[in-house]
């Protein structure tokens, strides 16, 4: 089998799994949030990368006319006068693992170095900006919708949204970026 069509096969794999399994995984996710909060590392990010990125929500939301608030010692964000929490768990460790995964399958090959960085960069850059409109398009359903609306994109399609983004930067990848040693 073609190494692109096993890269393409390992992320539909992962769709099947995550369409499989997330009822479960958005039923104990309360469970694992805590689970990793006992963890170092998440203090940091609360502290640190949390702040960034609701401030960057705040940059693209305000030129638009939404009224933008952040407050880092509860890590709220008010859009409109609709309060939100933002945590660690909101940034999307799960598409850069998701990323990380696909790569250790997708970079394997005699590739040029230098391409793979450049895969490796464009990787991480579209899964970042990938997940601040993931975060964006939230907050907007939640000040202009429903809250069903709200709850199944941010549980279920967020997940779905990631792995059509690792089908289009694979594919873009294999057509224009890897090249062959």
């Amino acid at each position: 089998m073609p190494k692109q069509k096993k890269v393409f096969l390992a992320i539909l794999l992962v769709l099947a799994l995550v369409l499989a399994t997330a009822p479960f995984l958005v039923t104990i996710n309360e469970v694992l949030t805590r689970i990793v909060e006992k963890n170092l590392l998440y203090g940091w990010v609360q502290e640190h990368v949390v702040p960034i990125e609701a401030k960057m929500m705040g940059a693209i939301l305000i030129p638009f006319g939404y009224e933008y608030g952040f407050s880092p010692s509860n890590s709220m964000i008010v859009v409109n006068g609709v309060k939100m929490g933002i945590t660690w768990n909101c940034l999307g460790w799960q598409s850069l693992l998701l990323l990380f995964v696909s790569l250790v399958v997708g970079l394997r090959g005699r590739y040029k170095r230098w391409s793979m960085m450049e895969a490796l960069g464009i990787g991480i850059l579209g899964t970042f900006w990938l997940n601040i409109l993931r975060m964006l398009l939230t907050v907007l359903l939640a000040v202009h919708a429903p809250a069903i609306f709200r709850m199944v994109f941010h549980d279920y399609l967020a997940a779905i949204s990631t792995v059509i983004w690792l089908f289009g930067f694979w594919w873009f990848s294999y057509s224009f970026v890897l090249e062959e040693r």
